[in-house]
């Protein structure tokens, strides 16, 4: 079980274990704004709701400067899971510059294609094949780029993320 943090300002920060949410929250540095209903926390001291999403009593500051590591699943969600190339669905990614020709695993040097034009373009450059990428690839940005690349997303968070997009 997973519970979304929210900043001071409604913000998302991050995605943590209902357990370090329940230590924020009995420390008094959250309050709970979603809980899992009917599925409580059996402590020692007595019985506590099960946090879905909190938020921070103070505002925490995030330095704008937080790196995304590149990853195939982050590339693919960045794109949209579309082509580079040609538009069509993507299930792989590709090197712009070929690694085989100095290209780096960098979010400007990577994106979704699909296996067709992967397997054309092979270890060429777009500019040898007569090519044109139909997005400049960049890094992502934003705050709720960490917080929405996970896979155990829960309803409940929905409304919150939706005012950080």
């Amino acid at each position: 079980m997973r519970t979304l943090v929210l900043n001071a300002g409604y913000e998302p920060l991050a995605i943590v274990s209902f357990k370090r949410a329940l230590v924020l929250v009995m420390n008094e540095k959250a309050t709970v704004i979603e809980r899992v209903e009917g599925d409580p926390v059996w402590g020692s001291h007595g019985v506590y709701d099960r946090p879905a999403v909190i938020i921070l009593s103070r505002y925490v500051r995030v330095p704008m400067t937080r790196r995304v590591p590149v990853t195939r699943r982050g590339v693919l969600r960045r794109d949209n899971h579309r082509c580079g190339y040609c538009g069509k669905a993507a299930s792989t990614i590709d090197h712009v510059m070929p690694r085989s020709r100095g290209g780096l695993d960098s979010w400007e040097n990577l994106v979704a294609c699909c296996l067709r034009c992967n397997n054309v373009k092979s270890n060429r450059t777009p500019q040898e094949m007569h090519w044109q990428l139909r997005v400049t690839p960049r890094p992502p940005h934003g705050t709720t780029w960490s917080v929405r690349g996970t896979d155990r997303s829960d309803p409940r968070w929905e409304p919150y993320l939706a005012l950080a997009a």
